[in-house]
C-alpha cells in the first residue's frame, strides 16, 4: 500500500529567548542620576534600566548582575606594553575568535590579581621577587591588595611570545552584583541600582573600579548593559505584610530598603517600617532624601534615624543610633519585628550586631549568653537577615 506523504503541520513558533547568566539581557539605560549634592568628591549614582519584554523577574531583596567592559584607556596602555597588534585574532575557550582588543575589553579581567595569576606570572618570568612573594604571606597580601595587572607588566615585564600566552594568565571578566533598589510592583518593567563610583590612587596611578566607572561614566542613555537577576533566598520581606521591619543600610546599603519601602507601599502593608541610614555629610550625602521624606509623610516610613559621621567633631554611625534607640528597638523586636542589615561587612555589620546583642541583653533582661542564643534564634527564624559585602 502506498502511503501519501503527511502534509506539513503549521510551522512551530520560535522558542522565546531565555535571558539568564549564560545569556544576559541587553537592558537599555534610561536614567543616570547623581545622588550626591555638590561639595563632595564622592560620586554615587541612581541608575534605571528597562527590562522591556525580556521576561526577567525579580523580588525585592534580590540582586542584579551586570557585565562590565574594561576601561578603553587601560586596554590601550596594556596593548602598548605588549606590542601586539590590537586586531590580532585570538581564540577564546568557547571557540570564538575575537580581536585581542575585544578580548581585553569584554572577556578578560585585566585588573585583578590573584595568587594563581601571580604564580603563572612567576612561572613565565622567573623573577625572584615574584617567587619570593609566593612564599611569604605578608608580601603576597601586599601584592594582592595594592597591585594590578598593569603593575606587573611595568615592574616585572615578560616578553610574551603570543597574545594567547598573556591572556592565558588572566581570569575571566566576572559579572558584578548589585542589590536591586526597585520594587517590581512599584516599578514594573524597570530595574534600579544604587552604584558608588570607585576611583582612587595607588602606587602613583589613578585606579578605576571596573564596573562602577563603566556604569556611571561610559554608558550613554539609551545604550545597553548586559544584565541578569539573581535571587537572594535569605534576604526577603516577611510574608505577612503586617509584620514590622527594621532596616539598617548606610551608604549604598540603602538600595534594597528603598525597594522594601516601595514594595510595602504598593501592597498596602500595615506593618511599621523603621530605617537607619548613614553617610558622611547630610548636605551632600543624603541619598533619596526627597523620596524618603515623601514616604514618611505618606505614613509608609514610620521612623528614620540618620547618622552623619563627619558633621560634628566626633563620629556618629548607624550603630550609635541603634544604641541610642535600643529601648524602642527591643520593643519592636520583642513584638516580632524583622531586622535587616545591608552594606559593609568588615566594620559596620559587626558593630550593628554588637549593638543588637546589647539591646537584647539590656532591655530583654538577658545574660550575654542568653542574648546570643536569642539573636541566633532570630537568624534561624529569618527575623535577622544580612546582605553584606
Amino acid at each position: 500500500m502506498i502511503i501519501d506523504s503527511i502534509p506539513p503541520t503549521a510551522e512551530a513558533e520560535s522558542p522565546a529567548v531565555v535571558w539568564n547568566r549564560k545569556n544576559p539581557y541587553p537592558a537599555p539605560l534610561q536614567a543616570n542620576q547623581k545622588l550626591n549634592n555638590p561639595g563632595t568628591h564622592r560620586d554615587c549614582r541612581h541608575l534605571e534600566f528597562s527590562l522591556g519584554d525580556s521576561g526577567l523577574t525579580y523580588e525585592v531583596g534580590d540582586a542584579a548582575a551586570t557585565l562590565p567592559k574594561n576601561d578603553p584607556e587601560l586596554v590601550d596602555e596594556i596593548l602598548g606594553i605588549l606590542g601586539f597588534q590590537a586586531d590580532k585574532l585570538i581564540k577564546l575557550k568557547n571557540g570564538r575568535e575575537v580581536s585581542l582588543r575585544d578580548a581585553l575589553t569584554h572577556d578578560f579581567d585585566i585588573c585583578t590579581l590573584s595568587k594563581n595569576v601571580i604564580k603563572k606570572w612567576s612561572d613565565i618570568s622567573g623573577h625572584p621577587d615574584i617567587k619570593a612573594a609566593l612564599e611569604d604571606d605578608e608580601r603576597m597580601g601586599q601584592l594582592l591588595e595594592g597591585w594590578q595587572i598593569i603593575d606587573l607588566l611595568i615592574e616585572f615585564p615578560i616578553g610574551f611570545q603570543s597574545p594567547d600566552q598573556f591572556t592565558g594568565i588572566l581570569r575571566k571578566l566576572q559579572p558584578r552584583l548589585y542589590s536591586i533598589a526597585s520594587s517590581p510592583k512599584a516599578h514594573p518593567g524597570k530595574l534600579h541600582l544604587t552604584v558608588a563610583k570607585v576611583e582612587y590612587e595607588s602606587r602613583g596611578r589613578k585606579r578605576k573600579g571596573v564596573c562602577s566607572t563603566y556604569l556611571c561614566d561610559r554608558v550613554p542613555i539609551g545604550d545597553t548593559v548586559r544584565v541578569f537577576t539573581q535571587a537572594a533566598k535569605n534576604f526577603k520581606l516577611p510574608q505577612d505584610s503586617s509584620t514590622d521591619i527594621i532596616m539598617v543600610g548606610p551608604g549604598t546599603g540603602i538600595a534594597p530598603f528603598r525597594a522594601f519601602l516601595y514594595e510595602r507601599k504598593a501592597i498596602g502593608g500595615s506593618g511599621r517600617n523603621w530605617l537607619f541610614f548613614g553617610n558622611p555629610h547630610e548636605a551632600t550625602d543624603y541619598f533619596y532624601q526627597e523620596e524618603f521624606e515623601a514616604l514618611r509623610s505618606e505614613g509608609v516610613l514610620n521612623r528614620i534615624d540618620l547618622a552623619w559621621s563627619r558633621d560634628q567633631d566626633y563620629k556618629i554611625y548607624v550603630q550609635d543610633k541603634i544604641n541610642e534607640a535600643s529601648g524602642e528597638l527591643w520593643e519592636w523586636i520583642d513584638g516580632g519585628a524583622h531586622l535587616y542589615v545591608c552594606g559593609d561587612a568588615v566594620y559596620m555589620a559587626g558593630d550593628v550586631d554588637k549593638a543588637l546583642h546589647s539591646a537584647v541583653e539590656e532591655h530583654g533582661g538577658m545574660t550575654p549568653d542568653e542574648a546570643a542564643t536569642y539573636v541566633e534564634q532570630m537568624k534561624t527564624d529569618k527575623r535577622y537577615q544580612l546582605d553584606v559585602y
